[in-house]
């Protein structure tokens, strides 16, 4: 349980959002990074398909975050100036992302995307 309970959150706005585990490992994750990574179904489905869930025709520029949340002790949802704001990123899955370099989700299973095994 250590390796992913949080003990603080830094929010910027215009740049990123730094995770400090309770076991002192310290994450940071810019902006576009996040915004491409999102975890939601929606956006995994667009990726599944080798399409990039942002920027879209209207999505405004510069990228930025227009809220943040604790989603209980499992996760932070982000929603962004272009108004998406499904996406719950899981704690364990930032610590695994900070490990190993990359987001790591799971095929989409309901809009469009492969089903997960």
């Amino acid at each position: 349980m250590e390796r992913t309970e949080v003990a603080d959150v830094t929010i910027e706005r215009e740049r990123g959002v730094t995770v400090e585990f309770v076991d002192g490992h310290r994450c940071t994750f810019e902006l576009l990074e996040l915004r491409l990574a999102c975890p939601c179904a929606g956006c995994r489905a667009a990726r599944d398909k080798g399409e990039q869930p942002w920027p879209t025709p209207r999505s405004p520029l510069p990228l930025s975050i227009a809220d943040a949340q604790f989603v209980g002790a499992w996760g932070l949802s982000i929603a962004w100036n272009d108004g998406h704001a499904t996406g719950i990123y899981p704690w364990d899955a930032l610590r695994d992302w900070c490990e190993k370099g990359a987001a790591q989700y799971p095929p989409d299973s309901g809009l469009g995307g492969p089903a997960a095994d």
